[in-house]
């Protein structure tokens, strides 16, 4: 069963994701957050796109690193901050829809480090979603160390 977040985290996940300068330059946006998961969404525009038409594999890796992130930080403490250690990305199919949407799951939590995975999905005009790629990903907990504001 997924539990949901206190007030407190969903704030603290949703202010930091408000400092998320580039994931927010490329459109993107939180969808959901529990405990261990977190969902992002990002919507197709010509920009992010490659020669072929379709979401620029870069789009989709942020999106999924991103949302990799999110999925631990959930489970991190207050005062903490997460980094990408490591991860691997495999893309599965051309990433072509209005938008895609990276979900992401804590697999292994750990004091200082997290496995965690991301599914990327592309969504269809009609709502159809199909799986474009995956991500394993390791996040750290990094202490004391605050975000840096933009700019």
């Amino acid at each position: 069963m997924i539990g949901t977040l206190g007030p407190a985290a969903e704030r603290r996940c949703r202010e930091s994701f408000a400092r998320q300068a580039f994931v927010l330059h490329l459109g993107g946006a939180v969808e959901a957050l529990a405990p261990g998961r977190a969902a992002l969404r990002l919507p197709f525009r010509a920009e992010l796109a490659q020669q072929h038409g379709f979401f620029h594999a870069g789009a989709l890796t942020t999106l999924a690193d991103t949302a990799a992130g999110y999925a631990a930080f959930t489970l991190m403490p207050e005062g903490a901050a997460v980094l990408t250690v490591e991860f691997k990305m495999n893309l599965l199919r051309p990433g072509r829809g209005a938008a895609a949407v990276a979900r992401a799951e804590v697999l292994k939590p750990g004091r200082t480090l997290m496995a965690v995975r991301a599914d990327v999905f592309c969504i269809a005009e009609g709502g159809a979603e199909e799986l474009a790629a995956t991500m394993l990903a390791t996040m750290m907990c990094v202490r004391n160390r605050p975000d840096v504001p933009p700019g």
